[in-house]
């Protein structure tokens, strides 16, 4: 992976998207060019049916690009093919200062791992991924090795995450 690639993981309801979000805003407020890459376990469709790219994809086109003055999004239909690999995906992306992937958890990247009380399970992914590199925790983690950070602490994570990747302090 040629970009600074960093993972929030954790299972489901264990705030990952909440602690992506704070960062990008965070790390972005900081100077820092921010992409993300969010894996989905579930059909979505980010299209409303009816919409004229809707129409372009229920006729059979493989990819539809939609754009204007504001934003553009290119959809690509897999139609049997295989999930492309998060590398693939990273390639398709334009150079930036990090890329932060939400999911991935069985990808070799450096991660985060999110522990919440609420979430849908509570064991500890660090123990099986050699990946995760640090916790986010919304309660005590007593026997972790790992460095440990309170959930809701986003500067101390975006300066471990400067720090994982050398970045100066602007």
């Amino acid at each position: 992976m040629a970009q600074n690639v960093f993972g929030i993981t954790g299972w489901k309801n264990s705030g990952k998207t909440t602690l992506t979000e704070r960062l990008v805003r965070e790390l972005a407020r900081r100077g820092r060019s921010v992409s993300t890459v969010k894996h989905a376990h579930h059909d979505f469709d980010i299209d409303q049916q009816g919409t004229d790219s809707f129409r372009h994809r229920a006729a059979g086109a493989g990819e539809v690009a939609i754009v204007s003055g504001r934003r553009w999004a290119l959809m690509h239909e897999l139609r049997g093919e295989d999930e492309p690999r998060l590398e693939e995906i990273l390639a398709r992306l334009a150079p930036c200062d990090l890329v932060l992937v939400e999911g991935y958890k069985r990808e070799p990247h450096r991660k985060i791992e999110c522990r919440r009380t609420g979430a849908k399970d509570t064991a500890a992914l660090s123990a099986r991924d050699p990946g995760i590199v640090a916790v986010a925790a919304d309660h005590p983690q007593p026997a972790e090795t790992l460095p440990v950070f309170a959930l809701d602490d986003i500067g101390a994570i975006a300066d471990f995450i400067e720090r994982t990747f050398g970045f100066s302090r602007a």
